[in-house]
């Protein structure tokens, strides 16, 4: 392990490390760096606890993995200078706690931005506030989900296709329905259904709550065959639920990995704030 790179625990299911004694809020060596971006390279989650940082902290240490994403469709910013740093909380526009809000779709499973043409690398979440029991974050190793795949189903999803669509997405989480700005900011695209890892090799399913129907196929079939696949991916073999705790940063690869929030506490009466920021990644493959 490089020199000051702090210590490891590996995470069940989503084969992430869980890493203290790294203060991010410094300014890393290039020796832990190395070894921080290796271990990117290597697993798809990175938890770091204890950690207290603030918007231009998080921003600079989201730097070091790639061109950090400005733009976030129907996305609160909360500065000018960095405004790359931006807020997913419970949080109505008065400020208090609320289970009502016009954005849902963070409780479904998703793969951040695979909407876009080109979809995120990876995300990073800081918690600020959280409610005192409650409010996880699930995430949906794709990669090992494909691995388990029987060989039938690989060949039959072999140069498949999704169309992934912010409009579509927003009307299957029930959000507040996109309006024609959004719409013509982010009209549809599609992915691979099984992506090939730029870094690994390895193929991961990419689909979720953004993903609508199959290119090609019959639009009731395609909606099965991507529903049936998100049910595998997201069964408890390959599921990891990070319960947060205060000062936790956790980044993860949206190349090989689905998301979503749960909402198991009072919504209404704690508020749960993080801080999040986001990496541009590559056209899927």
């Amino acid at each position: 392990m490089a020199e000051d790179a702090g210590s490891m625990q590996r995470l069940a299911a989503v084969g992430g490390v869980e890493i203290t004694d790294i203060d991010l809020s410094q300014d890393l060596t290039p020796a832990v760096k190395r070894h921080i971006l290796n271990l990117f390279a290597a697993h798809p989650i990175l938890v770091f606890r204890n950690q207290n940082l603030n918007n231009e902290q998080q921003y600079h240490f989201t730097l070091n993995f790639g061109e950090i994403e400005d733009q976030h469709v129907g996305r609160h910013q909360d500065s000018i200078k960095y405004g790359a740093v931006h807020t997913v909380s419970n949080l109505d526009e008065d400020g208090n706690p609320s289970g009502a809000l016009p954005e849902r779709g963070n409780y479904f499973w998703h793969s951040d931005k695979s909407y876009h043409d080109i979809p995120s690398l990876l995300t990073m979440l800081y918690a600020v506030q959280l409610p005192p029991t409650g409010g996880p974050t699930q995430f949906a190793n794709t990669e090992r989900a494909y691995a388990a795949l029987p060989e039938t189903t690989k060949r039959r999803i072999d140069g498949l296709r999704a169309v992934h669509s912010w409009e579509s997405s927003r009307t299957k989480s029930g959000s507040a329905p996109a309006t024609e700005a959004q719409i013509r900011e982010r009209p549809p695209v599609d992915h691979p259904v099984a992506r090939v890892h730029p870094v690994r090799g390895t193929k991961a399913l990419y689909m979720g709550n953004h993903a609508s129907h199959i290119v090609g196929m019959k639009l009731e079939e395609g909606q099965a065959l991507l529903a049936e696949l998100e049910a595998h991916a997201t069964s408890e073999p390959f599921v990891y639920a990070h319960k947060w705790t205060q000062g936790d940063l956790v980044l993860w690869d949206n190349r090989c990995l689905l998301h979503r929030a749960l909402t198991n506490y009072d919504m209404d009466q704690h508020a749960r704030v993080l801080h999040r920021t986001v990496v541009r990644g590559t056209v899927p493959a």
